[in-house]
């Protein structure tokens, strides 16, 4: 199993440090979550039938003509590679690793090509998985690059899969709303945005038959109650989302600009930076000794990427750990 961010059971364990005593960093999900309204008293209970609802309210949300709801983007992830013949398959690098794990355990050619060389690639493949934005890096890629890219793709019975994981705090680059084109496949998550990592609650934008195929490939009851009833209110509640967008939008700036204060040029999105950083490890250890968890890439794209601090405490936590960096 790949190593992921969020894994703060593994530094309480490494380093002897309470769980209550660190600042977790390591992830890109919003520090500040969605407030989750009470659940009915059935909500644990009765099996979790599909509701109609969910999906209009995800519809409306990322202004995508079909939907389906599925647990956690990574079932989707995990599940397409299985729906397609074996295929010549490009994923834009570096990105969040498990696209290109999946693709190639279940049997596919696949290459990782740096974005800057994916237009050149497109012609070469039958498959194109894209983060837009990337994850670690915030790289993007314009929706009429993207569009040009599906159309090709399409006409000779190939995939775009675009993961949107991080785009909920620049819709503008969203392609959602042409996903009912054949070979466009569009991946939203509940998780960073809203703070909702473990409700385990993504959506698949896509053309119907392919909504259907992937359907049946996951089987019922795939998206349980109380996710589904969180998952609705969330998306339908637009006051929360545009003041947490504009929150969100200020943090990543805060945080970019913290970083520069310190000497290191970092990219990424309103939730995460990440810098290249040729002394990783030594990075992340005097972050955790100071109970501060980061996200370290050891392989490829060597690098740090931080998630927001929670509050004010840890925004002086952070900047600290960096002065004493200096020291």
């Amino acid at each position: 199993m790949l190593e992921h961010g969020g894994n703060l059971r593994d530094a309480v364990i490494r380093f002897g440090r309470p769980r209550e005593d660190w600042l977790d960093l390591s992830t890109g999900i919003n520090p500040q979550p969605y407030p989750a309204p009470a659940l009915g008293a059935d909500a644990w209970h009765r099996l979790p039938e599909a509701d109609p609802e969910l999906a209009i309210a995800a519809r409306e949300y990322y202004n995508a003509p079909q939907i389906l709801p599925v647990a956690g983007t990574q079932a989707a992830i995990q599940a397409l590679p299985r729906l397609r013949p074996r295929s010549r398959v490009v994923v834009a690098a570096p990105a969040y690793a498990e696209h290109a794990h999946r693709w190639a355990q279940a049997g596919h050619a696949m290459r990782e090509v740096p974005y800057e060389e994916l237009d050149a690639a497109v012609a070469d493949c039958d498959v194109m998985v894209i983060c837009n934005p990337n994850n670690p890096t915030g790289a993007t890629i314009a929706p009429e690059v993207l569009l040009a890219w599906a159309a090709q793709l399409a006409s000779r019975g190939g995939w775009l899969v675009i993961d949107e994981a991080f785009g909920d705090t620049t819709p503008q680059m969203s392609v959602a709303a042409w996903s009912d084109r054949a070979g466009l496949i569009v991946l939203r998550s509940v998780g960073k945005f809203f703070g909702l990592a473990g409700l385990r609650l993504g959506f698949v934008a896509a053309h119907p038959q392919l909504l259907k195929e992937l359907a049946d490939m996951l089987g019922p009851w795939t998206v349980s109650g109380p996710a589904q009833d969180i998952g609705r209110a969330a998306l339908a509640d637009r006051c929360w989302q545009a003041s947490m967008r504009i929150h969100l939008l200020q943090s990543g700036e805060r945080l970019h600009a913290l970083l520069a204060r310190h000497g290191i040029s970092a990219s990424g999105s309103a939730l995460y930076q990440w810098w290249p950083e040729q002394q990783a490890q030594a990075f992340r250890q005097h972050m955790a000794q100071r109970g501060i968890w980061v996200r370290l890439f050891a392989d490829g794209a060597r690098g740090i990427r931080l998630g927001l601090p929670p509050d004010e405490a840890g925004w002086q936590r952070l900047e600290q750990a960096f002065l004493e960096r200096k020291q």
